[in-house]
C-alpha cells in the first residue's frame, strides 16, 4: 500500500531524516527550556517592585529578547553563519542548525516564562518573604512550582515552533525532514516525498502537543 501511494519514498532516508529532526528538536528544546527560564526569571525579578529590581538590567535583557524574538528565523540562520562556523565548524548538518534554533527560540520562550511568573499571586510571594525565605528559596519553592503548568504549556508551544524551524533550517542544508522534502521532494518534483515528510512532521507536532497538555494538566493544582 505504501509503495503504491509513495513510490518515490526511500524509507531508510525518511527514517534517518526523522531522527535528525527529532535530534535537532530535542537538543534545542532542552537548552531553550533552561535558557528561557533563566532569562524569564531575570526579566521578572528585575522588573519594578520585584526582588532584584534593576531598570538597567531589565531593559537590557528585554531589548535582547525583543531583538532576537523579532528576527525571522530564516534570516537569523544567515546572520549567525559566522558564529555557527566558530562554534560548530560547519554550516551544513543538524549540529549547524542548533545555534540558530536555540538563539531563535530561547527569547520567545523567555517571554512566556515572564508572563507565567506574572500570573502568580503576589500574596504567595509576600507570604514566603514574610517568613524569612531567601530570594533563592522563593525562586525554587514558590516561583517555579507555582508557574510550572504555564512553563510546560509555554515549552510545548515553543517545541512545536522549533519543529517548523528545523524544517526551514533543512531547506538550507541542516538535514532532517525539511531538507529531505526540499531536496528529494520539491527539487525533483517528487510530491509523494514532500507529502510523507509533511505527514511525519504533523505526527511529531501532535505527539508533542499531547505530551505537553498531559503534563500541564497533571501539574495544574487548580
Amino acid at each position: 500500500m505504501a509503495e503504491k501511494f509513495f513510490p518515490n519514498v526511500v524509507w531508510e532516508n525518511m527514517w534517518e531524516a526523522t531522527i535528525e529532526t527529532l535530534y535537532m528538536t530535542g537538543i534545542s528544546v532542552a537548552i531553550t527550556f533552561i535558557l528561557g527560564i533563566i532569562l524569564g526569571l531575570l526579566l521578572f525579578l528585575t522588573a519594578k517592585g520585584n526582588l532584584w529590581e534593576n531598570a538597567f538590567i531589565n531593559k537590557s535583557i528585554s531589548a535582547f529578547v525583543n531583538v532576537f524574538r523579532s528576527i525571522p528565523f530564516i534570516i537569523l540562520i544567515v546572520l549567525l553563519i559566522p558564529f555557527t562556523m566558530i562554534i560548530v565548524g560547519s554550516m551544513i548538518g543538524e549540529n549547524a542548525a542548533l545555534p540558530a534554533l536555540i538563539i531563535g527560540s530561547a527569547p520567545f520562550y523567555a517571554r512566556m516564562v515572564e508572563i507565567g511568573l506574572r500570573e502568580i499571586d503576589k500574596g504567595v510571594i509576600e507570604a514566603a518573604r514574610s517568613m524569612g525565605a531567601s530570594t533563592w528559596t522563593v525562586i525554587w519553592k514558590v516561583l517555579l512550582p507555582e508557574s510550572m503548568p504555564a512553563l510546560v504549556s509555554g515549552i510545548t508551544v515553543t517545541a512545536i515552533a522549533l519543529v517548523s524551524y528545523t524544517a526551514m533550517a533543512g531547506a538550507i542544508g541542516a538535514g532532517g525532514l525539511g531538507n529531505l522534502a526540499y531536496l528529494e521532494g520539491f527539487q525533483r518534483s517528487r510530491n509523494d516525498v514532500t507529502v510523507m515528510a509533511t505527514i511525519i512532521i504533523l505526527i511529531v507536532v501532535f505527539i508533542i502537543q499531547f505530551i505537553g497538555d498531559t503534563i500541564s494538566r497533571k501539574l495544574d493544582k487548580r
